[in-house]
């Protein structure tokens, strides 16, 4: 960490987000007659721009780190046998160690490299060492934004608002997985020992709580409406706003708020309501704002749900639409299509690498049935759900059919070899073709929410001519909904609890969301008690974030990670029956349909946490390590 405090950062534009008219410029390594003052850097809008800039260079895109890419975490995805570098697996296997680049010697994880820049190469970036740097990096520019004397206000506030969010941003995806840290809010000087103690959760969450919110209040809700974002109209969208300063300044509070996370400030498992109402007041600020009107946010229409993580045919889109949030930059858009793209087919119809990650059985189970009520046990009858375990695709919730492949599913259009025709539809069934640990499915699924269903080798839907490019984001607007739902529940210890700021109540923010996927609404027999509402807002939680990257931390967070039957992973075994028809996969019986274990993992407390690096914790008394690493 001492590395990534003392970085001597360079000032660079970022070349995917070209927003201002200023030249790109390299200021390390250059003669001496070719710097500049700190004075001259800092002294105009454009200048001080082009240095803040290099904060957005500093996201790494989860999505395309890599050839194949792994960021679910939980118990809602599991790899296929063909590798083992990917974090998955080390997780899996109770070493959280995995995260640290040293334990992967293929450098596949996000969160951790050796070769870091913050140039336009996917693979060179990382949370952890561009992290420090973008905090070290927004540091320097608030200690200097005096200096900036050639602005107006409005071109002032935009700078310091982008610097403290950036600072508190990264501080956030930091605590997140390792708990209360040093909170790094000036420039370190390189010549002094370090000593700043590690801070409790809650007392980094308030800091970082504090930055948000001023952020909050500088930024415009639409760059395209200031008069400095009118020199690029329309090429805004990424630039951060006062919408995005409040979507992370509720997430921080509800995380600061939640069961973990209170336990390792206050010794309570229960969620800080406090904290819970801070973050409802904040996500019902912004809540306020989407729908008035004021924004550019909206829910995107259920048939264009897709569109919130890939787009195809459209000359390289950047997908998210309306309802994506907070998206990094992303390098080369055809990078998605080596790699994502081909990591969800079996290799029997998906050229590529033959790593693939799959859905768990026990996970899907969460998506219930389409009148909004669960499945409580896939291989029992639920008169009152209209569930049947002899037709289990059948009446499903509508994301069911839009994120998973089940057998029967036609998964090639074009034409394929006479010999391969068997293998047009998906066959899953137990001993079916697509059936295979290392290359195929190991669990009766397919995951098909972030590619189209001619993502394959006969269709060719991942070439260069077809413009696929997928991009998750780290943030959007249904997850804003749930996350409201959640902290006005627990905050105002009811299903019906509500910011009084926001018009909406808990319960009604979640059927927004459902409504939108046309599933039925929250049964009245969840509303009783808030215990029973949180089991759907976390059912609801799985569905519409499924595979987005979100359950790890929410079962952590939620203190339910090492417990069972979250550390299970299951397949779905079952035998076609004598009626099969491709023609109507959602209505075809089955017979004799069971779940399987495939792997449980063995966990204690201490895998709440991250384990941070032993280079770091050994610098100085003051940053010890996480308990039992």
């Amino acid at each position: 960490m001492k590395n990534y405090f003392k970085t001597i950062v360079k000032y660079s534009l970022i070349l995917g987000l070209c927003a201002f008219p200023v030249s790109c410029e390299e200021y390390l390594d250059v003669s001496p007659d070719t710097l500049i003052s700190e004075e001259e850097a800092f002294e105009n809008f454009t200048k001080f721009q082009g240095f803040t800039e290099e904060l957005y260079q500093c996201i790494p895109d989860f999505t395309n780190a890599y050839w194949t890419n792994s960021w679910n975490w939980g118990e809602d995805e599991i790899q296929s046998t063909a590798n083992n570098f990917h974090f998955v697996v080390k997780i899996d296997n109770g070493d959280l160690w995995g995260w640290q680049s040293q334990a992967d010697g293929w450098q596949a994880g996000w969160m951790n490299r050796n070769n870091v820049s913050t140039n336009n190469n996917r693979f060179n970036k990382d949370l952890w060492t561009l992290g420090w740097r973008g905090i070290r990096k927004a540091n320097i520019g608030l200690a200097n934004i005096d200096k900036l004397t050639d602005a107006t206000q409005e071109e002032k506030d935009l700078i310091k608002g982008q610097l403290l969010f950036f600072r508190g941003w990264f501080h956030f995806q930091f605590i997140q997985y390792f708990g209360g840290l040093p909170y790094i809010d000036t420039v370190l000087p390189s010549d002094q020992p370090l000593t700043l103690p590690r801070l409790s959760y809650a007392e980094c969450a308030e800091k970082a709580a504090a930055d948000f919110r001023m952020a909050a209040d500088l930024l415009p809700l639409d760059w395209d409406n200031t008069t400095i974002g009118k020199r690029t109209l329309g090429k805004n969208d990424l630039r951060i706003n006062k919408i995005m300063a409040l979507g992370y300044l509720g997430k921080n509070y509800l995380w600061a708020g939640s069961p973990l996370m209170n336990k390792e400030s206050t010794g309570s498992t229960a969620y800080n309501a406090e904290f819970c109402k801070k973050a409802a007041k904040a996500f019902g600020e912004l809540l306020s704002n989407t729908e008035s009107g004021n924004t550019k946010y909206a829910l995107l229409p259920f048939a264009n749900y897709s569109d919130n993580f890939y787009t195809t045919g459209k000359n390289w889109a950047i997908p998210g639409g309306s309802e994506a949030i907070f998206r990094g930059p992303y390098w080369g858009a055809h990078s998605s299509t080596y790699g994502t793209a081909k990591q969800y087919g079996p290799s029997l119809i998906a050229a590529g690498d033959d790593v693939k990650f799959l859905p768990t059985a026990n996970y899907v189970d969460n998506y219930g049935m389409a009148n909004g009520l669960p499945i409580t046990n896939i291989s029992q009858a639920d008169a009152e759900s209209g569930y049947d375990p002899s037709y289990p695709w059948k009446g499903r919730d509508p994301r069911f059919y839009n994120d998973i492949v089940y057998d029967g599913v036609k998964s090639v259009a074009g034409t394929m070899p006479a010999n391969q025709e068997s293998n047009r539809y998906a066959n899953l069934f137990t001993g079916g073709s697509y059936r295979n640990i290392s290359t195929g499915s190991r669990t009766g699924y397919l995951n098909y929410k972030f590619i189209p269903v001619t993502a394959n080798k006969y269709d060719g839907g991942y070439e260069y001519g077809n413009n696929l490019n997928i991009h998750i984001p780290w943030m959007r607007l249904s997850d804003i909904y749930l996350m409201y739902a959640e902290s006005a529940a627990v905050g105002y210890n009811s299903a019906t609890g509500k910011d009084p700021s926001y018009s909406k109540n808990a319960v009604e923010a979640v059927n927004v969301v459902r409504d939108r996927a046309k599933v039925g609404r929250v049964a009245n027999k969840f509303l009783g008690t808030v215990d029973s509402f949180m089991n759907e807002v976390r059912r609801e939680r799985a569905v519409e974030l499924a595979f987005e990257g979100h359950r790890f931390n929410d079962l952590r967070r939620w203190l339910l990670f090492i417990q069972s039957p979250y550390t299970l992973k299951k397949s779905i075994e079952f035998d076609r029956d004598a009626s099969f028809s491709t023609a109507t996969p959602k209505t075809n019986k089955v017979l004799n349909i069971r779940e399987t274990v495939i792997l449980e993992r063995n966990y204690s407390e201490k895998h709440y946490w991250l384990p941070l690096k032993n280079a770091d914790v050994n610098m100085y008394l003051e940053f010890p390590q996480n308990p039992g690493w």
